[in-house]
């Protein structure tokens, strides 16, 4: 079997460029929307600053190893009255610190903080996940505008050779050659020919608002792409295991895996003792007692043996299994989904390849046929019927070429993406790929500090 990207190569090679519509002097690429919409879709980063918050949980969980500090300061004004001494008022005041450190939680602590790395590293890869599907949105957009551009183009010149039908169909019945009857096929057909053009043109507009919705800027030189062939793989059976291997959603799902296995562990944790120290500093004023000031230190060890807490904690612990065995039924579900979506994408790009090639004879074939017809209607062998109907032919082949041409487009992306090989680096895209674990790297070990990494 030949390989698709030979067949991606071919179909490149000879394609047509009849059909284009004219282009601006800046074109845009469909490298350049991709990356265009890499750095400005607003999902994506939202998506980015969704991750930034998830980074946050792994500080927020050390922050069971460190200590706890707090001041403390109170004050008590009290009046006895006596009767042989009279009323008197008397006031004490104390201020102080206290530390408190956990000693051991039954590695709650330890487990909370591995649940919340395999967590960044589960969203981190959805991350992945949405710049692949935001790459595909972007390429796909750009293929359905160069569609619908050749599709007006198309119509525009299926009108104005109706409209010659028009005027020969006219002046043969001036000169007696012609009837009435082919008149009125000719301004049926071309009215038709009208509605199908703001058709055309209306579906246009809507591919370029979807474009300005996922790029971020209005479409400008929109012009044929070719199939991908940039990290394509060879065959069916290399793109299935590209997918099982290194798909984001797989890898997320393996996560979600280890984060709920720690959360198990962390939920057991609760039936194991705990041991805190606490250390307090203080100084006492006042005029009650021998109304001397005075210092007071303590150190306090805290055991902590839980018994049975309400049957909280037994809930919690099944609860916490029962979610690792979703997550586990999870993983298989994202593989199979996976495979369906590389084998589906992989057939669609077979097909349209293969359908841009009968396209192309078709319309060879199809040009061919309408020559004649004219020829023969020229002396009286044919019908404007037969001529109508031999145009529609060519107009139905032109589009379907457009059609196929831009199936193959966004199969060959599909095929990338479900296959994960869709990215900023193998598509070599001009924009600063972004790096989740820069700002991971900045937060995690954080112990204080109220300015995000960006300085807000």
């Amino acid at each position: 079997m030949v390989s698709i990207v030979r067949k991606a190569a071919f179909w490149a090679a000879v394609s047509t460029s009849v059909l284009l519509a004219p282009q601006a002097v800046l074109a845009e690429t469909i490298f350049g929307a991709m990356a265009k919409a890499y750095e400005n879709n607003p999902d994506l980063n939202a998506a980015r600053a969704g991750l930034r918050a998830t980074d946050e949980g792994v500080p927020i969980a050390k922050s069971g190893f460190r200590p706890q500090v707090s001041a403390f300061a109170n004050g008590t004004l009290s009046n006895v009255d006596n009767e042989l001494t009279g009323s008197r008022d008397f006031h004490q005041g104390q201020i102080g610190i206290t530390v408190t450190q956990m000693i051991f939680d039954g590695f709650q602590t330890l487990n909370n903080v591995r649940a919340a790395e395999s967590n960044v590293f589960a969203n981190r890869e959805s991350l992945r996940a949405n710049e692949i599907q935001i790459l595909l949105a972007a390429a796909t957009s750009y293929a359905n505008i160069a569609r619908d551009q050749q599709i007006v183009v198309i119509r525009r010149q299926n009108l104005a050779f109706l409209r010659e039908q028009l005027n020969a169909s006219q002046a043969r019945l001036d000169v007696g050659e012609g009837t009435r009857t082919d008149v009125s096929l000719s301004e049926a057909s071309l009215a038709d020919a009208q509605s199908l053009l703001i058709t055309a043109i209306a579906q246009l507009k809507q591919s370029e608002s979807v474009y300005v919705q996922i790029v971020g800027v209005a479409p400008t030189g929109i012009k044929q792409p070719g199939p991908a062939t940039k990290g394509l793989p060879r065959s069916l059976d290399q793109a299935v295991a590209l997918g099982l291997r290194q798909h984001p959603t797989i890898l997320a799902a393996q996560y979600k895996v280890d984060t709920a296995g720690f959360q198990v562990k962390s939920a057991e944790g609760t039936m194991l003792p705990g041991v805190s120290i606490q250390g307090q500093v203080g100084r006492v004023t006042g005029n009650s007692g021998d109304g001397l000031d005075s210092n007071a230190s303590s150190v306090t060890a805290r055991l902590t043996v839980p018994i049975y807490q309400g049957g909280a904690e037994y809930g919690q612990i099944r609860q916490a299994k029962e979610t690792l065995g979703q997550q586990r039924i999870l993983v298989d579900s994202q593989r199979a989904a996976v495979q369906q979506n590389v084998v589906s994408a992989h057939a669609q790009l077979e097909a349209a390849i293969a359908r841009i090639g009968a396209n192309k004879t078709q319309i060879s074939a199809a040009n061919m046929a309408l020559a004649g017809v004219i020829e023969e209607r020229n002396v009286g062998q044919r019908t404007t019927l037969d001529v109508l109907d031999s145009q529609q032919t060519v107009l139905n082949a032109q589009e379907q070429l457009a059609i196929a041409q831009r199936d193959a487009v966004v199969a060959s992306y599909g095929l990338l993406a479900a296959t994960a090989t869709l990215s900023v680096k193998s598509q070599g895209l001009q924009v600063a790929e972004y790096r989740a674990e820069e700002h991971y790297e900045a937060v995690k070990d954080k112990w204080f500090g109220l300015r995000t990494v960006d300085g807000r």
